[in-house]
């Protein structure tokens, strides 16, 4: 015969049972959404890898197009070149380095081209210089959306219960993309 206190062991036992798998699902859910966007963020800094190599081919076919006008500085391309190779293995705070150094070397460039009538009306460089504004916006676009997803991510690991899981998985906090204010201008490309 079932007892009252049978009843009532059997309700705790099942009580407690769907409490260890809602917590348990509740962890799998935050577990998998760091895991998401930490994806994301890597996802998205390789996309900012990838605009920032095409700005450096299109500043070394800048060079070619300007070499014809003026001497141009040799250091100069072998410094694009450096740049790209260290892009593939950068981290978000050496993107930051990387892209104040190619935008000085844009800066410079610029410079060169309009001290040269001829050369800024060259229909090669005006596509060029076109094809960098397109990269530039891509590049922004790219980093906003880093940037988000780290937000968000961060946000997790500092607030409750998430951050509880986060120190016990080893989830650190993002690093943002922060360019300079100076660097987060477009540069005037005028003919």
């Amino acid at each position: 015969m079932v007892t009252t206190l049978d009843i009532i062991s059997l309700v705790l036992i099942v009580v407690v049972v769907l409490v260890v798998i809602g917590i348990a699902a509740a962890v799998i859910g935050i577990y998998n959404r760091f895991v998401s966007l930490k994806n994301s963020a890597e996802a998205t800094v390789g996309q900012v890898k990838v605009a920032m190599k095409k700005r450096l081919d299109m500043i070394e076919q800048l060079l070619g197009a300007v070499k014809s006008y003026a001497t141009f500085e040799k250091e100069t391309l072998t410094g694009v070149t450096e740049m790209r190779a260290r892009i593939g293995s950068a981290g978000p705070g050496d993107l930051n380095e990387l892209e104040r150094e190619s935008r000085s070397v844009l800066g410079r460039l610029i410079a060169v081209a309009e001290n040269y009538p001829d050369l800024k009306t060259s229909q090669t460089v005006k596509d060029l210089m076109g094809a960098v504004k397109g990269v530039e916006d891509e590049i922004a676009r790219h980093r906003y959306t880093y940037n988000n997803i780290a937000q968000q991510y961060n946000t997790m690991t500092d607030t409750i219960p998430s951050n509880l899981i986060a120190g016990v998985m080893g989830f650190n906090k993002l690093e943002y993309l922060e360019f300079g204010e100076e660097i987060e201008r477009v540069p005037t490309i005028a003919f």
